[in-house]
């Protein structure tokens, strides 16, 4: 595992796309997408909240990242396979408590939050997103598995782990909610937030598919050096001709 760590959420984003970039190889998908993956990541941010929260060079800017964490922490009348609210705040779909055979509902951040007033040390303040009785039939299945708060030195910490995360596209907006959703729970408990920990257990790029949104952080090669095939998929600059 690889750890980065990063005074903000921009610079641990930017970081993690070079990680990818230099370090991985490619590899298709099962859906015959072509990638760039690396082994896990784990990127540590001590103070989430400080500016930059987005990296300049990520096309998703506050005005996305607003609607995409009012979207996680609110819920939208968008209809998806899954989506991040429901999981953590209503979670149990087509789930049954038997014998009454009552649905199942968990809001798993009310419980975080009543779990560290309850005992402030405590190391079970988890919340999962996983249901099998769904994602074992789904074709989108949620990345994100596990959030974890604690309570460490008066602050809250926040641990989150993806099974798999498209380090270049989704994970700037994935830290982004992830830290208002700590904020929240935070306020909540009338503490600061603490560390965030963002763990990717497989980290990847959609090389092709989001070409053009890879050339503002490598900056035609002069920030980045990503590997020849990479490069040769770009052909934006000189070292895609010798890649």
């Amino acid at each position: 595992m690889r750890i980065i760590r990063a005074p903000t959420l921009a610079r641990a984003h930017e970081l993690a796309v070079r990680t990818v970039l230099e370090k991985g190889w490619v590899l298709d998908t099962e859906n015959n997408e072509a990638t760039i993956e690396c082994e896990e990541l784990a990127l540590e941010v001590e103070s989430p909240e400080s500016v930059p929260m987005a990296s300049p060079a990520s096309r998703f800017q506050q005005r996305f990242l607003d609607v995409y964490a009012d979207n996680l922490l609110h819920g939208s009348d968008a209809k998806f396979e899954y989506d991040y609210h429901r999981r953590l705040f209503d979670w149990g779909e087509q789930l049954r408590v038997a014998p009454e055979g009552e649905d199942v509902h968990v809001d798993q951040i009310d419980y975080i939050a009543r779990k560290l007033e309850q005992a402030p040390n405590s190391r079970r303040a988890v919340a999962i997103t996983w249901n099998p009785v769904v994602d074992e039939n789904l074709d989108d299945c949620p990345c994100l598995q596990l959030v974890q708060c604690l309570l460490r030195d008066g602050k809250l910490q926040m641990k989150v782990v993806f099974r798999s995360n498209d380090i270049l596209s989704a994970a700037g907006s994935n830290m982004y909610a992830l830290v208002r959703l700590q904020k929240m729970i935070a306020d909540r408990l009338g503490v600061p937030c603490g560390r965030y920990t963002h763990i990717a257990l497989v980290p990847h790029i959609y090389y092709r598919r989001d070409i053009n949104d890879i050339e503002p952080f490598c900056k035609s090669g002069t920030e980045i050096r990503p590997v020849a095939e990479v490069c040769r998929a770009c052909g934006k600059c000189p070292r895609s001709s010798g890649a």
